[in-house]
């Protein structure tokens, strides 16, 4: 072995306890703005990878002329399995490598960076910083042969100093990357394992009487409604000036008391330019002026209390993994706002620094969490959790200083979490002492410990909505983990509730989200909730013959690996919003509008907003008839006071005549806001004045020939192709108990059989309970109507069913799509609050919902009638609910079900030739249940006895396009 191998060999900062070693700086390192020189040193590196940590050091000024063909070109920041080097590995709790701390294997993949940058003319050497915002997961950085120095802690800054090693002109800058290191123990963060240098690389001029570091004390007394500011910093002759407040050249470390400032909160993010000088360096701030507290068990900012309407934010780009661009983040930010989302808990890790930059400009409340997770320990049965050893103390401590340094300047930043599902210890115990002694005016965050005594917040994940509703009264069981310590079950009464994951956003679904709402607005203890996840984690794949997907766990060959659980995302990998999105806009809508129809009629109006009045927005109705406008308007609401709510007048709308009568009302902006454009719906509600009409049949001009165009059918469909939350975790999977009852695996009998029906029974091998089904078709004038009854028997117990209905299929030249119901978007039980009633146009194509792994999607809920038609020539179908009292849903597919159940990726499915009609008269809710609670019982479906009919016609119009008030999807 040579010396360059045995030192490599020897390496001690990637396998011991030791946050880092070497020169690196303290981390007081929150990012300045500064008029100081920076030089950016992304761009193309050289790279080479080498499969353990011995690759011999002869890179560190410039990459060896023998053997050149190791290197290859990489851009930075990036992950290098990105790029051809390896492959992205994804667990959701295992480690990817042996539970023997803090060592990791041999084969530990060892990525070698280089890159020669010219220093410009007139740099000041002297105090060179050298930072790296992101390294996955150790480095080590040489300059110009000169080692700077070690770190640790992926998702945090480090700095080096520098100007012991630079030198004017040429420059060569080394760092060595290894994938594991006993950080990695403290990052299981169920996601991709990435690394590389995945943030930006800056070397920064930093001039004599310079401001290293400052942290900024905004306070805001919402009784006096005046502001406090000081500002504490590195520099003791700094100046502050903020012309907005007529500060001109201040003191820096002398408070002021400010008289009629305005505060900053998610609801208004005002923010108040302001810069901090000294005779050398000038740098910028924004300042927010906000008190955050916890006042009688109620989670409060400026004296208001707030309810957190959040995510759970990964950072994951589909080709960039989690070297996100400055526009990624903003698109994040602005979808976020658009959906009337007000909170993000940065999971599981502190994001990007320029995430938090948007979040003070655009406004969200944020949960800031220290880049620790341990959840691998499970499979340990916890026993050498870093979490209750001393050992890892530095390390751990480290992280906690390193995000609260660099991040403690921004408004938005309302809590600190010290990590996520790393069980109990006593180190956490140090991480809060610190935390509160350095940074009192948040609150911490914790919910893994069950005493809570580290946290300000009785957290919890997952909890059903009955739990939600007996915490929220106080009314919950005492915590097992405080038996022997009474007084801090005492303590843990009286905290604020946070649901800090629920409803768990994998696939369809999720659904409850408008019960989880109104439970927890019902009650004051209750905080606020923040949905599992923001993002899709699938990176864009391309089949051989050009076909694209997004890949999850294990289509990279990469075991062991948590298989599709990381796409559980509001908004797929492209960012494109999921159904799931939607319904959690409406769910959350910062406006309730109730529409009382009874004479006289009224509407409530309720602000939901902690913070504004209405002024902002602008109210309008439409009425409709049939789905076509037939009257508009605009309600005059006044400025109702957050939290408050007003009654308007129903507006005058002529109900008289054939065909139900809808009426719309929108909460629209009044005015551009950065997020979104003028008019943008804010929030809606609906509610039918008239109707619904009931058809005279029509005298029989011509045959009933409608059912011509029917290749098969009809046939009993219960099955679904099953969605992530049927499948469920563990013995929480109704999948399971539909495939123990044998439903995907019905075998028929004929009963009866005649030319206008049949009578058969099907049940599954093994079993006596079964279905029996009876269908009759009669002439009813010019339709077809065809009447069903499904009745159920045996002994079900208490099983349910996916779903009750019928399935046909049909020529696939009727592609066009026409329907009365509700849209445009997919809908089911414990989903449709997030659609509406009217008239809606699609291709089959664009019904389908491309979720990342096929299952059960595209059902339109409560369909009056749907017309199916050739675009070419206007034949078609058109199916009626004959009871318009009675509506159905409708699925129309260019594949069968079997086909969307064996597929793994949407690539995989090719339409067949045929439609596949599918009409139900019942679903099963979707729940949460890959990671949380199945359906409401009253969204789950049980077997009953069902009698429906359709009308089968042809279309009223040969395929027009869309008329007035008709919505494309």
């Amino acid at each position: 072995m040579s010396p360059d191998d045995r030192q490599a060999h020897r390496m001690p900062y990637w396998a011991d306890f030791t946050p880092g070693t070497g020169l690196r700086r303290p981390p007081r390192i929150a990012p300045l703005p500064s008029d100081a020189a920076r030089l950016d040193l992304g761009g193309a590196w050289s790279f080479r990878l080498s499969p353990t940590a011995r690759a011999p050091l002869d890179f560190l000024t410039g990459p060896p002329a023998h053997g050149a063909d190791a290197w290859s070109p990489l851009p930075v920041p990036s992950h290098w399995v990105l790029h051809g080097h390896g492959v992205p590995r994804y667990t959701n709790t295992a480690y990817p490598f042996p539970i023997d701390p803090p060592h990791v294997p041999d084969a530990n993949p060892t990525g070698d960076h280089h890159r020669t940058f010219d220093l410009p003319d007139g740099w000041r050497i002297g105090g060179s910083v050298l930072r790296f915002d992101g390294v996955d997961s150790a480095c080590k950085v040489w300059l110009n042969g000169q080692e700077l120095g070690t770190s640790k802690g992926s998702r945090l800054p480090v700095e080096f100093d520098a100007a012991h090693a630079l030198r004017p002109g040429r420059n060569d800058l080394a760092v060595r990357v290894h994938r594991w290191s006993s950080g990695s123990y403290l990052e299981d963060q169920d996601m991709w394992w990435l690394p590389g240098i995945f943030r930006d690389v800056t070397l920064l001029e930093r001039p004599p009487g310079g401001i290293d570091d400052c942290f900024v004390h905004a306070d805001y007394d919402h009784v006096r409604r005046e502001g406090r500011l000081g500002v504490d910093t590195s520099a003791p002759d700094a100046s502050l000036t903020v012309p907005e407040l007529g500060i001109h050249e201040h003191p820096a470390g002398r408070s002021l008391t400010l008289p009629g400032v305005e505060p900053w909160s998610a609801e208004q993010p005002r923010l108040y330019d302001a810069e901090l000088c000294t005779d050398t360096e000038r740098v910028r701030l924004r300042i927010g002026f906000r008190t955050v507290a916890i006042v009688d068990g109620r989670f409060t900012v400026n004296g208001a209390p707030v309810l957190l309407r959040g995510v759970n934010r990964h950072e994951h780009d589909p080709d960039r993994g989690r070297a996100l661009d400055l526009p990624t983040m903003r698109r994040d930010v602005e979808l976020m706002k658009a959906h009337n989302i007000n909170a993000v808990r940065t999971a599981h890790y502190p994001p990007h620094p320029a995430f938090l930059d948007l979040c003070d400009e655009y406004g969200l409340w944020v949960i800031d969490e220290c880049d620790i997770e341990t959840h691998g320990f499970i499979y340990a049965d916890w026993a050498g959790n870093p979490i209750d050893d001393p050992c890892w103390r530095p390390m751990l401590l480290d992280r906690m200083q390193r995000m609260v340094e660099r991040d403690k300047n921004h408004p938005s930043v309302v809590i600190w979490s010290l990590g996520n599902e790393s069980h109990a210890g006593t180190n956490l115990a140090d991480l809060a002492t610190w935390t509160r002694d350095r940074d009192p005016s948040r609150p911490l965050h914790y919910e893994r410990d069950r005493t809570y005594r580290h946290s300000d917040f009785y957290s919890l994940m997952y909890a059903p909505v009955d739990d939600v509703d007996r915490i929220g009264r106080r009314a919950d069981p005492a915590t097992p983990e405080n038996t022997d310590h009474p007084e801090l079950e005492e303590r843990r009464r009286q905290l604020p509730f946070l649901l800090c994951e629920y409803a768990h956003a994998m696939g369809n679904g999720p659904g409850s989200l408008e019960e989880y709402q109104r439970t927890l607005e019902q009650h004051p203890r209750c905080a606020g909730a923040f949905v599992w996840e923001w993002i899709d984690h699938g990176f864009r794949r391309t089949t051989e013959d050009g076909r694209e997907f997004f890949a999850y766990g294990g289509d990279f060959g990469d075991r062991p690996h948590g298989g599709t659980f990381c796409v559980d995302g509001l908004v797929h990998p492209d960012r494109t919003p999921s159904p799931g999105l939607a319904a959690y806009k409406k769910a959350i809508e910062p406006v309730g509008i109730t529409i009382e129809s009874a004479d006289p009629g009224r509407i409530t109006v309720r602000n939901r907003h902690d913070v504004r009045d209405l002024s902002h927005l602008r109210f309008t109705w439409t009425a409709e008839r049939e789905g076509l406008p037939c009257a508009q308007g605009e309600l005059k609401v006044p400025a109702v006071a957050a939290r408050q709510c007003v009654d308007v007048p129903l507006p005058t709308v002529d109900t008289t005549g054939d065909g139900e009568v809808w009426l719309t009302v929108r909460a629209v902006l009044a005015a551009v806001a950065p997020w979104a454009p003028a008019g943008h719906e804010v929030a809606w509600a609906q509610a039918r004045l008239a109707g619904p009409r009931h058809r005279a049949t029509a005298a029989p001009s011509v045959p009933a020939t409608t059912a011509a165009p029917l290749l098969d059918g009809p046939h009993l469909d219960i099955w679904r192709a099953p969605a992530d939350n049927d499948r469920g975790m563990g013995d929480n999977s109704v999948l399971r108990e539909w495939r123990s009852a044998g439903l995907d695996r019905l075998v028929p009998r004929t009963l009866a059989e005649g030319p206008h029906g049949a009578e058969v029974r099907l049940a599954p091998e093994g079993f006596p309970h079964g279905l029996r089904m009876r269908h009759e078709w009669t002439e009813e004038g010019d339709a077809w109507r065809l009447a069903v009854e499904i009745t159920p028997e045996g002994p079900w117990g208490e099983r349910t069913l996916p779903k009750a209905g019928v399935r046909f299929t049909l020529p696939d030249r009727f592609d066009r799509i026409r329907w009365y119901g509700k849209g445009p978007g997919e809908a089911y039980p414990d989903s449709e609050h997030a659609v509406r009633v009217g008239l809606f146009t699609s291709t089959v194509a664009d019904l389908q919902t491309p979720y990342v792994v096929p299952q059960e999607n595209g059902r339109r809920a409560d369909v009056r009638w749907a017309e199916l038609t050739d675009p070419a020539t206007g034949e078609g179908l058109r199916v009626e609910a004959a009871d318009p009292d009675h509506p159905f849903g409708l699925t129309v597919r260019p594949w069968s079900t079997e086909a969307l159940e064996a597929a793994a990726h949407p690539c995989d499915l090719t339409p067949d030739g045929r439609l596949h009609l599918h009409i139900d008269i019942a679903q099963h809710g979707l729940g949460s249940a890959s990671c949380g609670p199945g359906p409401l019982p009253h969204h789950q479906l049980h077997p009953q006895h069902w009698r429906f009919a359709l009308l089968l016609r042809r279309p009223e119009a040969p395929a027009p396009g869309p008329t007035s008030g008709e919505a494309t999807v």
